[in-house]
């Protein structure tokens, strides 16, 4: 492992400026992550986290695509980072398929409606 100490760092950052944005857009990209799944922990049902991290990475995180935004996670990520089981991911997620909000491939998902993820709240 390398390990560069505060001066160096420093000194990379002045030379090559792009190293800093860099660096920042995946600090804020972790971060999006973290408070997408921390404040559905708090305040939602395990169907709702799901829904609200998915949703959240897709601006964050997603990219579009013909049809909606490409999101590169899968059913374990989910499940990690909506705080529910893997099985209730993979639940959710073919159940979502099936109403046409997303379409799923390996390690890929195409969020094609978000509001259809909301629409068996109740």
């Amino acid at each position: 492992m390398l390990v560069w100490d505060r001066p160096t760092i420093r000194g990379f950052i002045a030379r090559y400026p792009t190293l800093l944005e860099n660096a920042l857009l995946t600090a804020s990209d972790y971060m999006a992550w973290y408070l997408a799944s921390h404040i559905g922990l708090a305040c939602h049902t395990a169907r709702q986290r799901a829904a609200q991290v998915l949703v959240t990475l897709a601006r964050t995180i997603g990219q579009e695509a013909p049809g909606g935004v490409v999101l590169q996670i899968t059913n374990e990520e989910l499940a990690n980072a909506a705080n529910i089981t893997p099985f209730t991911a993979s639940r959710l997620m073919s159940e979502w398929q099936r109403d046409r909000a997303l379409a799923k491939r390996r390690g890929k998902v195409l969020l094609q409606s978000p509001e259809r993820l909301f629409m068996r709240m109740v």
